[in-house]
């Protein structure tokens, strides 16, 4: 296994926000995780990329034990992340903010422009390379932040609603990023509000409530599952109009 994960819980003092959840991702697969809000789905997540650490459990990444290295270490062992929120540098140009992911592993500026290039041609954001961060609206600034993961050649994408705030046609060709991204090679990990995604792109799901794992298999199987449909779909409510939680 790529990525597996054992019985990892988080405590935020008395609060147990995530109880023994467990994860096995293969290379190459594109695993979903969702939940309502509060379920517990971005402290994993967030414990897989490196920024909480687990109270309980272990997290292995490429053999490596990765529960308690740091972020940056998460990074130069392959492990990529988006945020919710795209962290681009406003005051730099699309380009150099591409530029700071590719300087990970290519340490000679040339090398890193050319990476960057490379990275800006598949994520449809060339022609706009030298205009400023600032400049892109949210479809953009998505893309960005996908870009600059992309930049230092993740083996493992952790993508945290990178389709979010998106319109249909948008999130179509977000869609379509995302499968380009997938045939390199790069496994991904994704927790998404909106179905459609999950149903089109994730071969498995796992769905949290309440710091557990409640359910988990094919999208089109989670879905009919009552517990899902109970606790994250609400009731009678068809997966593909799912709630925002």
């Amino acid at each position: 296994m790529l990525l597996e994960a054992q019985n990892v819980s988080c405590a935020f003092g008395s609060l147990l926000a995530l109880s023994e959840a467990n994860l096995s991702v293969g290379q190459g697969e594109i695993v979903g995780l969702i939940g309502p809000n509060g379920a517990g789905k971005s402290t994993f997540f967030n414990c897989l990329a490196g920024d909480l650490k687990p109270t309980g459990g272990s997290i292995r990444f490429n053999d490596v034990d990765v529960t308690r290295a740091t972020a940056e270490q998460h990074a130069l062992l392959g492990i990529g992340r988006t945020f919710q929120v795209p962290a681009t540098f406003e005051d730099m140009t699309i380009l150099d903010n591409v530029m700071v992911g590719a300087f990970l592993r290519h340490h000679r500026r040339a090398d890193a422009h050319a990476k960057a290039m490379e990275v800006l041609r598949l994520t449809g954001l060339e022609a706009q390379a030298d205009l400023g961060a600032r400049s892109l609206g949210t479809p953009g600034r998505k893309r960005l932040e996908i870009a600059r993961v992309l930049a230092a050649d993740p083996k493992l994408m952790l993508l945290d609603e990178a389709l979010a705030g998106l319109t249909p046609a948008e999130i179509q060709r977000a869609i379509e990023l995302v499968r380009r991204i997938h045939a390199l090679g790069i496994t991904i990990v994704i927790v998404e509000h909106i179905m459609e995604v999950i149903l089109t792109l994730a071969q498995r799901v796992l769905v949290f409530n309440q710091g557990r794992t409640i359910a988990q298999g094919k999208p089109s199987d989670v879905v009919k599952d009552p517990q899902v449909i109970e606790a994250y779909l609400g009731h009678g409510r068809h997966a593909r109009r799912e709630r925002r939680g």
